[in-house]
């Protein structure tokens, strides 16, 4: 590494500071505190410990650096600027305005050098989790490439971070598989926004981690040397992830504000501003300064960074002659490869006569893409056997014996996140950060509540993730109204950029599956049913692409044109072709449309969504759920057929009965709405 005399690292570490605040300022909005507490413990990891290449972001072999205290993004944007991302000044000054590459909070795949999109507190750790367990994975699957991948996950975490129950999961969980490649920096600086920690939050958090199975040491994060030599025994580690807590002062360096929640989330002020840089001896303007000789130090240090990664290349390239076979296994791996027939094995995996829950397809299915998709792995919290996603005939990523003081076996595909929806979500999405993977998580429906946050960052980072949620309907029948969904599914529906199928029978599971293995630019979410769910009617020679196009004609209606056009979704599917079989015998007739997927289907050109909902004709929506965001599809003068109530514990017939979803029911509904309309 080039020579950094002390005065040049004390320049180092101020232009971070100051080129934080100063957009702040500029900005009149965001957190100049953390950047200028962290700013020590940030050049310190960035100079010496961080590999990366600032000309290439994306470089497999790059340590990770995940900013979960989001609120702290102009320490992150200043880093990069500095050491040369495409990060310009212009964008610097321009923080948080419209249009510019520095928001708020950290966006992946909007600022060139963000790991992920961060803010929601918690989230962050949870992600660098994923991606440090990412690696092992992979390590494991290729003995040859694999064990060039020597990077690290580092992260700056918060106290907020570590407030959040997701950090306690996902901590959990780091400490079970042992991830020594993951280093965190707890910048315990003791404010929040409502003033000292102190107001709720006095615990231990180091014997915590102890607890946890972390390695564990307290500094004083504006040590530099300090962190220097924590940073060197965190990072050789091997069988433990490290938190340094890192004892930081907010704002330091500012003449009334350091230590004080007032630089927590406003900025500093011109005067107090001013008067921090003239205690650091930094001229008060121009603002966005940086020394010349700073700014070539940065060069420098980004350059060697640059070299180092020309060196790996170059020992890859050597393993990738040496081991043809290994190199096209790595290859499928970081293209997240899908073979050109999967449909038909998808499809073919779900065909049969006999009735079952499309939670039991979806495990067929599950099998079928696992044994054509390498890069495919996901587990469950602790309901594999509910909603059928362990796969099957390959390793689990487990401790050996279950013993706790043998390692874990990451050869394994099928992940235990215990009881941890929160951490599942993040760890989820942290696999599909590091690229080498599409990965799952699963639960029950009704515990997507605990993922909204998770869910909703991927939709926003367009993460390739997917969520897979069984027990989809009060049909779910004996467990009653608190794991009866009734909200979740039109919820998950509003959530922009997420793909939601809820499938009414194999094939449709099985396209539903296609359709979330084959999305790349954002999560898709999987709703399966519990209870049997006899194979759906088509007509000859149906064309299985219609339901690749998210809605599609199940049965034209008999006689003529159709007096009512009857739109389901999921177990609601039969429902609607019991009720025209009804309706049929009452001289009206009904065209039954599924639309397992609603995003897919908007998503096509209004000449098809009009041939499947024709205009002019009476439409009925029928769905066990809250059914107000149908009203965008079927027109708000339509009969929606849903609930705006809680389930029971009952018998799924005797739910089905009691609130009206029988083809009897919806029949004599649907007969007396016509006679009115």
């Amino acid at each position: 590494m080039p020579a950094i005399t002390v005065d040049l690292e004390e320049q180092c570490v101020n232009t971070i500071k100051f080129l934080s605040a100063d957009a702040v300022e500029k900005a009149k909005s965001g957190h100049p505190g953390t950047p200028m507490g962290a700013a020590d413990m940030a050049y310190v990891l960035w100079s010496r410990f961080l590999h990366f290449d600032p000309s290439d972001p994306h470089w497999v072999n790059r340590d990770r650096f995940v900013l979960s205290a989001g609120h702290a993004s102009m320490l992150l944007y200043s880093l990069l600027h500095l050491y040369g991302f495409d990060l310009p000044m212009q964008e610097i000054e321009r923080f948080r305005q419209w249009g510019s590459r520095t928001p708020g909070h950290p966006e992946a795949g909007h600022t060139p050098g963000v790991e992920a999109t961060t803010g929601p507190l918690g989230q962050g750790f949870g992600n660098g989790v994923g991606m440090a367990l990412a690696q092992k994975l992979l390590r494991a699957r290729l003995p040859n490439l694999g064990a060039l991948l020597d990077h690290r996950v580092f992260g700056i975490v918060s106290d907020g971070d570590l407030m959040e129950g997701v950090a306690s999961e996902a901590a959990s969980l780091a400490g079970y598989w042992g991830l020594g490649n993951l280093v965190y920096l707890y910048d315990d600086n003791h404010i929040s926004i409502e003033g000292s920690t102190g107001l709720a939050f006095t615990e231990d958090v180091q014997k915590r981690f102890d607890a946890y199975g972390w390695w564990t040491r307290r500094i004083d994060g504006n040590d530099r040397r300090e962190v220097e030599r924590a940073l060197a025994d965190a990072t050789a580690q091997a069988e433990r992830p490290s938190l340094i807590l890192a004892r930081t002062i907010i704002a330091k360096g500012a003449p009334t504000k350091a230590g004080s929640e007032k630089a927590h989330g406003e900025p500093l002020g011109e005067g107090e501003l001013r008067g921090a840089k003239e205690a650091a001896g930094w001229p008060a303007q121009p603002p966005f300064h940086v020394p010349d000789e700073v700014r070539a130090s940065f060069a420098e240090q980004g350059a060697a960074k640059t070299k180092e990664r020309a060196a790996w290349e170059a020992r890859l390239a050597a393993a990738r002659r040496e081991h043809p076979d290994e190199a096209a296994t790595w290859d499928r791996y970081w293209s997240r490869e899908l073979p050109a027939d999967l449909v038909d094995r998808l499809a073919a995996a779900a065909s049969g006569a006999e009735p079952l829950a499309t939670r039991a397809w979806s495990g067929k299915v599950i099998q079928a893409a696992a044994a054509a998709i390498p890069s495919l792995v996901g587990g469950s919290a602790d309901l594999g056997p509910s909603t059928n996603t362990d796969i099957q005939g390959a390793p689990q990523v487990e401790r050996e014996n279950l013993d706790p003081s043998r390692p874990v076996s990451f050869a394994g595909r099928t992940l235990h996140f215990g009881v941890r929806e929160h951490a599942m979500g993040t760890i989820v999405n942290g696999l599909a950060y590091y690229g080498a993977f599409i990965p799952y998580g699963a639960t029950f429906l009704v515990f997507s509540d605990y993922m909204r946050p998770a869910i909703r960052i991927a939709a926003l980072t367009g993460l390739r993730s997917i969520f897979l949620f069984t027990h989809d309907s009060v049909f779910l029948g004996e467990d009653g109204p608190t794991h009866q969904p009734i909200e979740q599914a039109p919820a998950l529906r509003l959530m922009p950029n997420l793909h939601v199928w809820r499938p009414a029978d194999g094939l449709e599971t099985a396209m539903a599956w296609a359709g979330a293995l084959t999305r790349e630019g954002g999560p898709t979410a999987l709703l399966l049913t519990r209870q049997k769910l006899a194979p759906l009617a088509r007509p000859a020679g149906f064309d299985r692409g219609q339901v690749a196009r998210g809605g599609y004609i199940l049965a034209e209606a008999e006689g003529g044109k159709p007096n009512v056009v009857l739109v389901a979704t999921g177990s609601e599917v039969p429902l609607a072709a019991g009720a025209r079989s009804d309706l049929s015998a009452r001289g009206i007739r009904a065209r039954v449309v599924s639309i397992p997927c609603v995003e897919r289907f908007e998503a096509e050109p209004e000449s098809y969504r009009r041939s499947v909902l024709p205009d002019g004709v009476p439409t009925v929506v029928i769905e066990a759920a809250r059914t107000e965001p149908w009203a965008a599809i079927v027109g708000k003068d339509a009969l929606r057929i849903g609930l705006s109530r809680y389930g029971a514990s009952a018998p799924a017939d005797v739910i089905a009965k009691e609130l009206g979803f029988t083809p009897d029911a919806v029949a004599a509904r649907v007969a007396r709405w016509l006679e009115r309309t």
